[in-house]
Parts: structure tokens; C-alpha cells; sequence
């Protein structure tokens, strides 16, 4: 049955098996931004995921599978959608500063009310297309879950960098294909597969740098 299951059990056991520390208000926090994309998922389509259930490994453990690899800074998450992984990153790393960037205006409104009901400060909202968006500051890192091929990606959000700026994309299968096209200044530092509790399908992690 659907409403017996323990996510806050769930998600605790699922960040002690990836070693990550999780505390009381920050699990807190987690379980309050599934249950607002929950709810507001029914109207705006924000995740395929329909299940409370699978969110808590498909979402939440999924995202906090890349914070090893987040140092502090300036963080764009670009194609944001429902918030992942941005919204994860900015309640683990209350120290730095996350811009969540979206194009699609109801998913931004979503964002917003998170931002606005969990009271994360650290947390800039941005309804743009990514190469219209033009912030004051470059980014210290740029993570990406699903928005787009490797090419596009760091093709479309190279404006946004310096050149100590790092890439994160999260993938599912290893992308070969992807890594064929893509720009000559571009190398992968450092792939990881990760291993999400709960999660059967392949992810992986590339962390990409621009080369003079």
C-alpha cells in the first residue's frame, strides 16, 4: 500500500548507504519539497515520476548521489524542471548560492514556491532560455540532470563559465555517442557511475572542464 511507506525512513537509509550525512532539518526540508512536487505535479506536469514512492529514490537519492562531487560556489542548475537537481544541492549546501534556470514558466512558478515555503535563501529562480540568460557573475559549476546532449550542454552554458568553471551532467548510460560531438575545448575530467539506492537503471556522472 501506498501511503504505509516510510519515506522519511526511506531517504535516511538511502543517503547512509551513499555515506552522505543528512540532518533532521534537512531531511525535513527533502520530504517537504517532494511532498510540494507531489502536489503540484498533478496540474503542471513537473516529473514523470507519479509515484511518492519511486521519488524518493528516482528524485531525492538520485540527486544527493552527485554532492560529493559539488564543491562550493556558484551553482547553475540548467533546465531545472521540477528542481532536480538544484533544489537538493541548495538544502544540502545552504553556503552556496544556486540559480535554477528554466525555460518553461510553470516550472519556474513551481521553483519559486518552494524557494518561497522552504525558505531557501540560497536559491535564485530564472525563467529564461539559457543563451538568453546573462547573469552579472559566471558560475563556479554547472550541473544539468537530463536537459540535454553533452554538446548542447556545455555549448549553450559556455557564455556562463570562467575557465575553472566544472561541468556535471548526469546521465543515465554511459554516452559514448554524446562524447563524440562534442566541442574540441571540452574534456571529461572524471565519470563516475553511481549507485543510487533503490534505483536499478544506470546512472552516471561526467565532470567536464573547458582546455585552453
Amino acid at each position: 500500500m501506498t501511503g504505509m511507506v516510510d519515506h522519511a525512513g526511506q531517504l535516511a537509509r538511502g543517503a547512509q548507504q551513499m555515506g552522505i550525512a543528512l540532518g533532521d532539518d534537512q531531511a525535513g526540508q527533502l520530504l517537504a519539497y517532494m511532498a510540494l512536487l507531489n502536489k503540484w505535479n498533478k496540474a503542471y506536469n513537473l516529473t514523470a515520476v507519479r509515484d511518492p514512492d519511486e521519488m524518493v529514490s528516482r528524485h531525492l537519492l538520485d540527486s544527493l548521489s552527485i554532492l560529493p562531487f559539488v564543491s562550493a560556489g556558484r551553482w547553475l542548475d540548467v533546465g531545472s524542471g521540477g528542481g532536480m537537481p538544484g533544489i537538493i544541492l541548495a538544502i544540502m549546501l545552504p553556503g552556496s548560492q544556486f540559480t535554477l534556470l528554466d525555460s518553461n514558466g510553470k516550472k519556474t512558478r513551481f521553483l519559486t514556491q518552494v524557494k518561497l515555503e522552504l525558505g531557501l535563501d540560497n536559491l535564485q529562480v530564472v525563467n529564461s532560455r539559457v543563451e538568453a540568460f546573462t547573469p552579472q557573475q559566471a558560475f563556479d559549476g554547472i550541473v544539468s540532470r537530463a536537459f540535454s546532449s553533452l554538446a548542447d550542454f556545455t555549448g549553450l552554458t559556455r557564455h556562463l563559465s570562467t575557465p575553472d568553471t566544472r561541468w556535471l551532467a548526469m546521465k543515465g548510460l554511459y554516452p559514448d555517442a554524446e562524447l563524440q560531438a562534442l566541442a574540441d575545448d571540452f574534456t571529461v575530467t572524471a565519470s563516475e557511475e553511481l549507485a543510487v539506492p533503490g534505483c536499478q537503471a544506470s546512472r552516471h556522472l561526467l565532470i567536464l572542464r573547458r582546455t585552453a
